[in-house]
């Protein structure tokens, strides 16, 4: 059901949340493929000792010298062969480097990818996932040896399942098929290696694959009610997991006037997923991801430009990426304790659709004038860090969205934007992106925004008129719905939530930055 927002000049004990509507539709994407279809099938990863014959061979190298190949059967002129490619090409092994070559032995290809004299774990992920986007077009099975033991072979294999993602479910004609031989790591010990991979990496590789594919899917297929069940399927048997979803009658009843309020111009409800995974020996209060879920934003009233429109269908990559590290978290049973939460709504222009002017009500009473239709994640995000703080009394909120367009012309898409109150929060947060490869800069909170976001009728505006440093004055809104004595950080991921081309750990299209960070975060303790 919707709401209408009332004016504040009708009566002075206005509760300022939506009126009912007619009841909302429910669309399962008519015309499309079903939500369920599958991307086209992806590599499976296996370890063994010995490479599977007419495979195509990928070695790491950390230098111009030819390692060891355990298990491969290279003989010695076939090595010499390699040796003097590599020396004629001035093949170095540095991180990112790669040299192809055909021809030699019975492989139909080898391919040396550089790591770097002292591969990092990340260093070795980039090098499978290089592997994986150079072989993207190959046919043949595919064996990975080199330089690296059990634990970096299981790196190197998380990196190749993060570098071959891709999203074709919906594509009927094709003239290049996907590739589906295996990928098999041959090194001494592959059990060692196998056990390494499926506690620590598969389940990290599976949360980035849900997001991405969350964040990727079309908005006819993924809206509030589409999103939960996707994410329920995600984590089902998991261990450790609750699920808690508000729908917006359960939101109206606590006076969550924000989130209902945006998605009240379309005819799909809004929801607010909360996902709580405690492992064994965790703290008792919780750490909060809190994400945006707009799943499609047409910017309401406050309508977009038509060009590029299409692209918000991904303004609900925060909430996705939420979900993401939930699921890798759950799966590799990892000791913490974390509530994701996903605010979800579509933000649609019709005649129920809020307009600029008007005024809402949090579910804690604090009022918003919402000038601006189309900045409307923080207003979901508002009610979200109440109800999360109140309900679950998280030790720490970290919020995660695409907000605003100027944190793109700040950091284009080398960072995410970064806003803390709380200097070990934000330290971590730094630390965990150095790790998992997505990487923070730090913006201001300065006390100067307060001023510039008041308004005259209510407590808070929505938006800053004028020119301004828009990122920050979005981070200064969301923080004001969040207790000072709460340490609390936000991202913004607006720049960094889709790639327009591949890199080693990232093909072309919605990235689920955040999951491997969040990830991190939440392991890395206090």
């Amino acid at each position: 059901m919707k709401m209408r927002t009332k004016s504040l000049l009708l009566a002075a004990c206005l509760s300022l949340s939506p009126a009912p509507a007619a009841p909302a539709q429910s669309f399962t994407g008519s015309g499309v493929a079903p939500a369920t279809a599958a991307n086209s099938a992806e590599r499976a990863i296996g370890f063994a000792a010995s490479a599977p014959a007419g495979s195509a061979l990928v070695i790491v190298m950390t230098d111009a010298t030819l390692p060891p190949l355990d298990g491969v059967t290279l003989n010695n002129a076939e090595r010499q062969a390699v040796s003097a490619a590599i020396a004629a090409a001035s093949f170095d092994g540095k991180a990112g480097s790669t040299l192809s070559l055909r021809g030699i032995g019975a492989h139909p290809r080898i391919l040396l990818v550089g790591t770097g004299t002292t591969p990092s774990s990340l260093a070795l992920a980039e090098a499978g996932g290089k592997a994986a986007q150079e072989l993207k077009s190959e046919a043949h099975a595919v064996t990975v040896a080199g330089a690296y033991g059990d634990a970096s072979a299981a790196d190197v294999a998380y990196g190749f399942a993060l570098g071959q993602y891709r999203f074709d479910r919906y594509k009927t004609v094709d003239s290049k098929a996907p590739a589906t031989g295996a990928v098999t790591l041959v090194g001494a010990n592959p059990a060692a290696a196998e056990a390494a991979f499926n506690n620590r990496w598969k389940p990290l590789a599976e949360g980035v694959r849900l997001s991405r594919d969350l964040a990727n899917e079309p908005a006819n297929v993924i809206y509030p009610e589409s999103f939960v069940a996707r994410v329920r399927d995600a984590l089902a048997g998991a261990p450790g997991v609750s699920i808690e979803v508000l729908d917006e009658a359960a939101m109206r009843k606590l006076g969550m006037g924000t989130l209902v309020g945006v998605g009240q111009g379309s005819p799909r409800g809004s929801r607010l997923m909360l996902v709580r995974y405690r492992g064994a020996g965790a703290p008792d209060a919780p750490i909060a991801f809190v994400g945006k879920g707009i799943t499609f934003d047409s910017g309401g009233l406050s309508l977009k430009p038509g060009a590029g429109m299409g692209n918000m269908k991904g303004d609900m990559s925060g909430a996705a990426s939420v979900m993401g590290a939930v699921v890798s978290l759950a799966k590799s049973r990892a000791p913490v304790h974390v509530v994701g939460v996903a605010a979800l709504a579509e933000n649609m222009p019709d005649g129920n659709a809020q307009r600029p002017g008007d005024v809402t009500r949090t579910m804690s009473g604090k009022t918003i004038e919402m000038v601006n239709s189309d900045a409307e994640g923080r207003l979901v995000l508002a009610d979200a860090n109440e109800y999360v703080a109140k309900a679950y009394k998280p030790r720490a909120i970290v919020n995660i969205a695409t907000l605003t367009g100027a944190v793109v012309g700040a950091l284009d898409d080398s960072y995410a934007g970064l806003f803390a109150r709380d200097e070990a929060l934000s330290a971590r947060l730094l630390a965990a992106g150095a790790v998992s490869g997505e990487e923070l800069w730090r913006l201001p909170l300065h006390k100067a925004y307060a001023e510039r976001m008041k308004s005259d009728i209510a407590d808070i505006r929505n938006s800053a008129t004028g020119q301004g440093p828009g990122a920050s004055l979005g981070a200064h809104f969301i923080g004001f719905f969040v207790d000072e004595n709460t340490p609390w950080a936000h991202l913004d991921i607006a720049g960094v939530n889709r790639s327009e081309k591949a890199s080693p750990l990232v093909p072309k299209g919605m990235t689920g930055f955040g999951v491997r960070l969040l990830d991190q975060l939440a392991r890395s303790g206090d």
